[in-house]
């Protein structure tokens, strides 16, 4: 019984209910309209004095109603008033205008249903209320007037007062479960009439995988600076722990190292957020790359204890400035990586060379803790994976026959059009 009572008047009845009584009130002036069409046609004075004429005003006004629901803005107000209202899941309804014949049409559909069905319980609300209240009270103003207001004289019978209020509660019942069938069906109905076609649904897709792309990118370009920041941070401070007494200039040198690391990351933290909250928007910052940033990140690993030697046989001020930036994050990954997985003073070997119009990349270093995860719970090696397959290059990281861990980038210098995740 409470399952029945919460579909006639539960919240979400009374929200169809409601949406109903708009599309009654949307049809009321295509009512009017056909009524003005229609007294003059049959030559009636009073058009809303006759049911049948109301229903033919009624009838006359749809089709004036489907006409003008070709201005763009229904399907968008349609659609949200069935979201709010109806409970139907955003992602079923098209957010955007009707543009194809096809879309103006299901639009068209949609709104002459709404307001057939709105007028339909628009007028029902207004007329059985009042009826139904009459017969609950029937039996009361009887005994109260000792008449019944010229209602019929069937009524003066015994049992007609008897039934009157149960006919009363009946019709309101009635009234509440049409309301509810209606909205049902409307809701069942919108994502067919008001759902996206296949053109936006993959225009949406689209747009989803684009925003995810921009997401990932995002995320990447935090590990690779925040993480290397934290990791040369960490090992910085613990080798100027150890050495506080007895080497002070090794200490000044690795604070001025903590420091101008952080200062460098916070930058670059500000500048991916600037992206999140204002759009890629060229200009937004300068991202760090090899020609200005390598020797600085060589420095501040080395204030930590690390011995990376750095051979370049390469020019960095020549390098495009896409190349130049993945470079020098790639670099940036893998000392980040010997930092964590390479133990202290070990000696790290950085090549940046140019082979048969590629640039290629080589960090390597001894293991002497747990090795990189190729493809683990670590985000950093896929990330450079990712950088090198969308430049058009490789990228393999992996442990040598001689005991050390070698990353290995190969990317072309001439930029090939861009390409996905394989």
């Amino acid at each position: 019984m409470s399952d029945v009572a919460r579909l006639l008047f539960g919240r979400r009845a009374r929200l169809r209910w409601i949406h109903l009584i708009l599309g009654g009130a949307l049809a009321m002036p295509y009512v009017l309209v056909g009524s003005v069409v229609l007294g003059p046609a049959i030559g009636a004075d009073d058009v809303f004095g006759s049911l049948p004429l109301q229903l033919g005003s009624f009838g006359l006004g749809l089709p004036l109603a489907a006409v003008t629901s070709l201005f763009p803005l229904t399907r968008p107000l349609e659609s949200a008033a069935v979201r709010w209202l109806c409970g139907v899941d955003a992602d079923r309804l098209a957010p955007g205008p009707a543009r194809t014949r096809g879309e103006k049409g299901r639009t068209a559909a949609w709104f002459t249903l709404h307001l057939g069905f709105g007028g339909i319980i628009a007028g029902m609300s207004l007329a059985l209320p009042p009826f139904a209240v009459t017969l609950i009270l029937l039996p009361v103003l009887a005994a109260v007037r000792g008449d019944l207001l010229g209602l019929p004289g069937v009524l003066d019978q015994a049992w007609a007062l008897a039934l009157a209020p149960v006919a009363g509660a009946v019709s309101l019942v009635a009234l509440a479960g049409c309301a509810a069938g209606c909205g049902a069906l409307l809701a069942r109905w919108a994502p067919l009439l008001l759902g996206p076609t296949p053109r936006e649904r993959l225009a949406a897709a689209e747009a989803r995988a684009a925003d995810l792309a921009v997401r990932n990118r995002l995320a990447r370009e935090l590990h690779d600076s925040v993480g290397h920041a934290l990791s040369a941070v960490t090992l910085q401070a613990s080798a100027a722990r150890r050495v506080l007494d007895s080497d002070p200039g090794f200490v000044r040198e690795a604070l001025a190292a903590i420091e101008d690391t952080t200062r460098r990351t916070v930058g670059e933290l500000d500048a991916v957020l600037g992206v999140l909250r204002e759009g890629d928007a060229p200009g937004t910052a300068a991202a760090p790359t090899l020609a200005a940033d390598l020797d600085g990140l060589l420095r501040r690993t080395r204030a930590g204890g690390q011995r990376v030697s750095a051979a370049l046989d390469a020019d960095p001020e020549a390098l495009p400035p896409l190349l130049s930036r993945e470079a020098y994050r790639i670099v940036q990954e893998g000392l980040s990586n010997a930092l964590k997985h390479a133990g202290e003073r070990a000696a790290v070997e950085v090549r940046i060379t140019v082979t048969d119009g590629d640039l290629e990349i080589t960090v390597e270093n001894p293991v002497t803790g747990p090795a990189p995860s190729r493809t683990g719970g670590g985000h950093g090696l896929r990330g450079i994976a990712d950088r090198a397959r969308l430049l058009g290059g490789t990228a393999t990281a992996g442990p040598t026959p001689a005991r050390t861990w070698r990353l290995y980038a190969r990317l072309p210098m001439t930029r090939p059009p861009m390409r996905g995740p394989a």
